[in-house]
């Protein structure tokens, strides 16, 4: 298993960001991932798009990822290159829906400690967040293994054409 470090900055969101709040219903007429990446949390924040830098980190309240189960929420956020998302709990289906796109998300009942603009870290290989900003370190809800192989795999569907090739 290759786990990588994931280094960014913080942007922070609420809790019950629901998919509709992640990519609106209004853009779904498109599965393209680069054009899904232009309006990644444009209802939530206007000028996310703008602000964010590739391998910048998500980090919200409770529930993210609520709402209607379609698989564009987790396209458009790995496609705006948001490196992970960090919250204390997820909505189960865009839980599964992440990883299937191979979208890193990390449960952190202490999230909320965590403030926009903080640099952190995350080591995948010993389970730890990093909030360099603030010289703390957190333990995350360890990832199953197998989740843990699509993420590395890039999801489901890469990690499939590798048992299939026999790599």
């Amino acid at each position: 298993m290759k786990k990588a470090n994931i280094d960014g900055k913080v942007w922070t969101f609420g809790k019950d960001i629901d998919t509709d709040l992640i990519i609106a219903a209004r853009y779904l007429n498109t599965s393209v991932p680069e054009e899904l990446a232009k309006h990644v949390m444009e209802d939530a924040d206007p000028e996310f798009v703008k602000k964010m830098s590739v391998g910048d980190v998500i980090v919200a309240g409770e529930n993210f990822g609520c709402g209607s189960s379609r698989e564009h929420a987790p396209i458009a956020l790995k496609a705006a290159g948001v490196a992970a998302i960090i919250a204390p709990t997820f909505a189960r289906i865009f839980y599964r829906n992440a990883f299937n796109m191979g979208l890193p998300i990390f449960e952190l009942p202490e999230s909320a400690e965590i403030k926009e603009g903080d640099a952190i870290s995350v080591d995948m290989n010993a389970g730890t967040i990093t909030n360099k900003s603030a010289n703390k370190t957190y333990n995350f809800i360890p990832i199953p293994t197998f989740m843990q192989e699509l993420i590395d795999s890039g999801g489901l569907m890469n990690f499939a054409k590798n048992e299939i090739e026999g790599k």
